[in-house]
C-alpha cells in the first residue's frame, strides 16, 4: 500500500438518489480506509471526495460505479486535487 495520499472529487450522474447510493459509498470507503465525503446535488447527481491511497481510491470509485442495487450510474467525472487531510466520511 502506498504512503502517498490522492484526493478524487468524483460525481456520479443517473439514478444514484433514494437508492442507499451515498451511505453505500459511505460502508465502502470506511472498509477500504478513505476519508471523505458524499452528497446529493440539486440536478440528481451525487458529488463525491475521496482522500486516501491512490489504489484504494480507484478501487472505491470503481465499487461506486456499480452502485448499490437499486442505482443505475451513467457517468462518472472524476477529477484530481490537492489531499487536505480529511479524516473520516460523512454524508451531507
Amino acid at each position: 500500500m502506498s504512503t502517498d495520499l490522492v484526493r478524487r472529487r468524483v460525481v456520479f450522474s443517473g439514478r444514484v438518489q433514494g437508492v442507499f447510493f451515498r451511505d453505500t459509498a459511505r460502508r465502502h470507503a470506511e472498509r477500504l480506509g478513505i476519508a471523505g465525503w458524499a452528497s446529493n446535488r440539486r440536478d440528481g447527481a451525487v458529488e463525491a471526495v475521496f482522500e486516501g491511497s491512490p489504489e484504494e481510491v480507484e478501487q472505491l470509485i470503481e465499487l461506486c460505479r456499480e452502485g448499490p442495487r437499486g442505482a443505475a450510474v451513467e457517468r462518472v467525472e472524476v477529477s484530481e486535487e490537492r489531499p487536505e487531510g480529511l479524516a473520516g466520511f460523512s454524508i451531507r
